[in-house]
């Protein structure tokens, strides 16, 4: 009914307005229903209808005025609502931009990430694995260096750790960390002629970066390591006095022997890489022995040198110079046990007439007539040295028609198989007679024998 309020209409029961008062605001109903702080009532209170009363009769003017008011109100909160619907749009467009931007500016999403990543103390948190980055030998390499070090890069500065990288066969030494790189130092260099495994170890019991970060995979290095120069075993052995020549080493090669040689262990880092120097022959010695020498090459020399060195250290006499060899060549280097039988060297010239003629250190001991082997059995020609001696031995083998022989024979040299220097009695010497060894009178084998030593060299020429 127009004029009447209805129960529960609006959002709050409003008074009515008296005639005369306009539009005077409405108090709160709390505040006009209670007291003041004194007890008193409220200057400007307005008696509020009883609850069991009849509602009071509005005016249309007052109806109209307050649904121009509701309208108002409404027009209000949807003006509100639009407000916040445009600010979520707003913030949905910030967002696209930054994201367009990061993804435009990928170092800037890198930093953001990284700022965004820290731990609760403040640090930065690690976001990249550690890896090995290059290995020094390489894997793969052969004739490596044996006296050169180990060294691993990673790709980020390396903490210390007990569980370090290990070698197969194992090698003694140190590892040293020092930023990105992982340095081993053996306590002595590395065999030669091995193959050799590194292992780095990964994973919780492996390595890791000072940022806590583990190593990615473990990975395994093979390697072979070079043999021992031969240039070195010649200077070695020319500087002991089993070759006929002197070596001097350079401005910076080292002096053999004693205190400056830093003992086994720089011995054996200077048979991988030998000091410059220079040989110079010892004089006294024929043109045909010169020709044969070659420095840092397999040669005769070399080759004698090193069974003459067997045979007074006590070795197998087989001209190898193999691990026990070297460690005991070394050991002599360190204490100067040089050569104690000196350097000879014999020529078997098979002219006419033939002839054994020796040098021992550098001047002629013997010059005699000699048997060499008939044109069926003949002595080869060539270099060799000697490798097995007799005072006395009964000599057996075939004739050429095939009978059997067993001769007693006297000091005897063998160099190249079965032929030997040694006495056998003849009516005359000087031409071909025997079954390719060379045949001294007595006196004369007497004499020869104590220079045929082990690892003389014998050279058969004509």
């Amino acid at each position: 009914m127009l004029g009447r309020r209805q129960p529960g209409q609006g959002a709050e029961s409003r008074a009515q307005p008296q005639p005369g008062d306009g539009a005077r605001p409405q108090l709160d109903r709390k505040a006009s229903a209670g007291k003041a702080f004194d007890g008193s009532a409220p200057e400007h209170a307005v008696a509020q209808p009883e609850e069991d009363s009849e509602p009071p009769q509005d005016s249309a003017a007052a109806i109209l005025a307050n649904q121009g008011g509701e309208r108002s109100w409404r027009r209000s909160g949807a003006a509100r609502a639009g407000l916040v619907v445009a600010a979520l749009a707003l913030v949905a467009i910030v967002a696209g931009v930054s994201a367009l931007a990061l993804l435009a500016n990928p170092h800037s999403r890198a930093s953001t990430s990284a700022k965004s990543k820290l731990s609760l103390s403040g640090s930065p948190v690690p976001t990249t694995p550690l890896r090995v980055m290059s290995v020094t030998p390489a894997t793969g390499s052969t004739s490596v260096n044996g006296g050169e070090s180990v060294q691993i890069v990673f790709s980020a500065p390396l903490a210390p750790h007990p569980m370090m990288p290990g070698f197969t066969p194992a090698v003694p030494g140190q590892w040293q960390v020092s930023g990105t790189s992982l340095t081993f130092t053996p306590a002595a260099p590395f065999a030669p002629s091995t193959r050799y495994a590194l292992r780095i170890p990964a994973g919780l019991a492996g390595l890791r970066s000072t940022a806590g970060k583990l190593l990615v995979a473990a990975a395994t290095v093979r390697f072979s390591t070079a043999p021992y120069s031969r240039l070195r075993l010649a200077e070695l052995l020319d500087q002991l006095g089993y070759l006929p020549m002197s070596w001097q080493p350079g401005e910076t090669g080292r002096l053999m022997g004693g205190s400056p040689t830093g003992g086994l262990a720089n011995q054996e880092a200077l048979a991988f890489s030998p000091p410059p120097g220079s040989f110079a022959w010892n004089p006294g010695y024929p043109a045909t022995l010169q020709a044969q020498w070659q420095p840092g090459h397999a040669n005769p020399l070399v080759r004698g040198a090193v069974m003459a060195f067997q045979a007074q250290h006590h070795l197998t006499i087989n001209g190898v110079a193999g691990p026990k060899f070297w460690h005991t060549l070394f050991v002599a280097a360190e204490r100067w046990n040089r050569n104690m039988l000196g350097y000879t060297y014999a020529i078997v010239s098979k002219g006419s007439p033939e002839t054994l003629t020796i040098w021992h250190n550098g001047r002629v001991v013997l010059h005699s007539l000699a048997n060499t082997g008939i044109p069926v059995a003949p002595t080869v020609a060539g270099t060799y040295p000697v490798y097995l001696r007799y005072r006395f031995q009964i000599m057996s083998g075939t004739n050429p028609g095939g009978s059997h022989y067993a001769d007693p024979v006297s000091f005897v040299s063998y160099f190249n198989g079965g032929d030997a220097v040694h006495y056998f009695p003849r009516g005359s010497y000087g031409f071909p007679q025997s079954l390719g060894c060379v045949e001294l009178p007595y006196t004369q084998a007497q004499r020869a024998w104590p220079y045929l030593t082990y690892g003389s060299l014998v050279t058969v020429t004509g």
